[in-house]
């Protein structure tokens, strides 16, 4: 059989690869017509990738939706199983192509989780939301946690980890926000919420201007609670198990609900939970 033009899928093809990818089609089925047809792996994982991202800038332009920006992207579709974070080996135990999620294995060592829960111990603090009337903090009945936030590079251990999620996530150190340590009691939550500002808000130009928009979360599990605490993907109808050293990636291109990216940290029902979270932006955040 003749090999199809490596450039682009033929019209009725990639129809067919949009529905499977928004219909969270395995990747591998997706891939295989191309790999049947004589197609190189990487050259059809590309243009995979491209059908979509193509169908996704129509979509937003026909509904008059903001454009889509860059974002990190740790892995393509069926990439390796083991990843260089550079001082540590991470491994990806699961890739969900819509909404963007990828849990990694063993990001973190027991001992930096416990290292990091006594360093955050002194300055918990009832957890905030983010005030979009104004740009500031609140605190508000959906977030019942308790935290403390790290400069970037506060400590050594700040340093090591934030060095390993930049080189992981192969994104700007100075693109990111310092690490967040938060602690759930029993019956603590989240409850569902975007991470992205919504520029349409009276704060979110105050918000906007370090670093423009947040672009992907990275949740690292710190314990393992004895029951609950999940991290919990509504619209993709997805749960993560909070298990420590671990971490849940995800990525959302735009402010808008589209990314599916809708996200709660389910309650605690038994034990308790420790994670810390490191927001990624579009540019340097200072």
């Amino acid at each position: 059989m003749a090999c199809m033009d490596r450039r682009q899928l033929p019209d009725e093809l990639e129809q067919w690869v949009v529905r499977q990818a928004v219909a969270g089609a395995d990747p591998e089925d997706v891939l295989r017509p191309l790999r049947e047809a004589g197609w190189d792996e990487q050259d059809a994982v590309d243009a995979v990738q491209e059908a979509v991202a193509r169908f996704l800038e129509r979509r937003s332009q026909e509904a008059g939706l903001p454009l889509p920006c860059p974002v990190p992207v740790p892995i393509g579709i069926n990439g390796p199983s083991v990843l260089d974070a550079g001082d540590r080996e991470v491994h990806v135990l699961m890739s969900l192509m819509l909404p963007r999620v990828v849990v990694f294995g063993g990001l973190l060592s027991d001992e930096e989780c416990d290292a990091l829960v006594e360093l955050s111990r002194p300055g918990l603090r009832r957890s905030t939301t983010v005030d979009m009337r104004t740009g500031g903090d609140q605190v508000h009945a959906d977030r019942t946690s308790r935290g403390t936030f790290f400069t970037r590079g506060e400590n050594a251990l700040c340093r090591r980890i934030e060095a390993r999620i930049a080189r992981l996530l192969d994104w700007p150190l100075e693109n990111g926000e310092g690490l967040q340590v938060l602690h759930y009691p029993p019956g603590a939550e989240y409850r569902p919420h975007y991470d992205y500002f919504d520029p349409a808000e009276p704060g979110g130009e105050v918000l906007l201007r370090r670093g423009g928009q947040r672009v992907a979360t990275l949740v690292m599990y710190l314990n393992t609670p004895r029951r609950g605490g999940a991290t919990s993907f509504p619209d993709a109808r997805l749960e993560v198990a909070a298990v420590k050293g671990n971490a849940v990636f995800f990525s959302y291109d735009r402010a808008h609900p589209m990314t599916r990216t809708l996200h709660a940290g389910a309650p605690v029902v038994e034990g308790e939970k420790w994670i810390a979270t490191k927001w990624l932006r579009e540019r340097r955040h200072d």
